[in-house]
């Protein structure tokens, strides 16, 4: 049967290729140029693995910050663990890759236009814009939060000061005195994440201050591996953790700088260290550039992770609407080498590759206490599904050995990871 243009077109529109995007790149045009905003998992990937499928590309990295903070690792950091060198990275290594990296902060990005636009006035002119700006808090979302409540009670799920600033502040704890956590609903940035952060702070306050306590209120009903968790408390830390869900008084209302208290629907928590972390939307840059839709967060066509609101602008990692893909490290970097190779398909004129994703996390209850959780997710009518019989859990009644090697495990992860990005 023949098919008119105008049906091909429909169906080109319906999978989110424009026909004309199908045509090989033309060298009278020059390089193909592609400009990747932010230097993280999502963004650092996507610029390096650029490079790889294709040399004749030209990519520029925009990216305020000279070094990059892991979140990945950053909680051994807080628990005493690790310096906060070791989760510290440059770009340096994507320069000789032959990445042009700008440390600026980019403020729009346009995608009618094909521009970005810096903070100190200058411009980009792309062919392909990539945007991984992790994420930004909700200020107005509970009474007596604002930007300034990180000095007092810091939240440190943006690594870097942040982490320092809390690891000082539970260094300066009493013995005997109460580390409050409180953990927003979602979606959020990897929600084990706190879960892992309560481990390694009780692993801290075990060795220098026993007497000590910590409270979690989570407005949350579960989150990845809690039973993992929770047995893992049980066994390390018993009687040091109070735990509480959405469904046990858990959620945060309002909070009071002045006093280091956090106000629950039946109970006032006063600690002495308040890790509070607000609830989250995709990162500033995404809704300046209108990417985001009305929860916050950027909708994307998962074939190629091109925006589904902005042509030519194409978004990773956090920011991204990618469920049932959660929001974490390794989810990026897999989105972002999915993005890339679709991007350099479509220079050449070809189709992108039907993607399929992996996601593997990794969480320490203690230096030599592991936890993981792999999952496999497929495309499939447009969507993104976890595949069939895929992933895996470590199992609840693991041997001391088998948690000692997947701490090793995660340890190897987060250095093979690292190296494969920036170098």
């Amino acid at each position: 049967m023949e098919i008119s243009r105008r049906r091909f077109n429909r169906f080109l529109a319906a999978t989110g290729i424009s026909s004309a995007l199908l045509r090989p790149w033309s060298a009278t045009a020059g390089k193909p140029k592609v400009v990747v905003v932010g230097g993280g998992y999502g963004g650092a990937t996507a610029a390096t693995y650029l490079k790889r499928f294709d040399t004749a590309i030209d990519v520029t990295l925009v990216e305020p910050s000279t070094r990059f903070f892991t979140c990945p690792f950053s909680n051994t950091v807080i628990g005493g663990i690790n310096d906060i060198a070791y989760i510290a990275r440059d770009y340096q290594a994507m320069r000789t890759r032959g990445i042009d990296v700008i440390h600026e902060r980019a403020d729009i990005v346009d995608g009618e236009k094909k521009k970005v636009t810096l903070s100190g006035g200058g411009t980009l002119e792309f062919d392909r814009c990539i945007v991984s700006p992790g994420i930004d808090f909700r200020w107005d979302a509970i009474e007596g939060l604002t930007p300034d409540t990180v000095s007092r009670m810091p939240h440190a799920w943006n690594a870097g000061s942040q982490t320092t600033l809390l690891r000082k502040q539970v260094e300066a704890m009493p013995d005997g005195g109460t580390f409050i956590i409180s953990m927003p609903i979602g979606p959020s940035r990897c929600p084990p994440a706190a879960a892992e952060r309560i481990s390694l702070v009780a692993h801290y306050l075990k060795a220098h201050k026993p007497k000590s306590k910590i409270i979690a209120l989570d407005a949350k009903q579960k989150f990845s591996k809690k039973e993992l968790f929770e047995a893992g408390w049980g066994e390390l830390y018993p009687g040091m953790i109070e735990y509480h869900n959405i469904d046990d008084d858990g959620t945060v209302h309002r909070i009071d700088t002045k006093t280091m208290t956090l106000y629950t629907d039946f109970e006032e928590y006063t600690g002495d260290v308040i890790n509070f972390v607000p609830p989250q939307k995709a990162g500033q840059v995404a809704v300046a550039s209108g990417l985001t839709d009305k929860t916050g967060w950027c909708p994307v066509k998962y074939l190629t992770f091109e925006s589904a609101l902005t042509p030519f602008v194409h978004v990773l990692g956090d920011a991204s609407i990618a469920n049932p893909m959660p929001k974490s490290g390794f989810a990026a970097s897999a989105q972002a080498k999915v993005c890339a190779a679709a991007i350099a398909a479509i220079f050449r004129g070809e189709s992108p590759g039907t993607p399929k994703f992996v996601n593997a996390c990794y969480s320490l209850l203690a230096p030599n206490y592991g936890i993981s959780l792999a999952s496999v997710f497929d495309y499939k009518d447009g969507a993104v599904v976890e595949a069939a019989g895929s992933g895996g859990l470590s199992p609840p009644d693991a041997s001391s050995s088998f948690r000692k090697n997947e701490a090793r495990y995660a340890e190897g992860w987060y250095r093979a990871i690292s190296q494969d990005i920036w170098g």
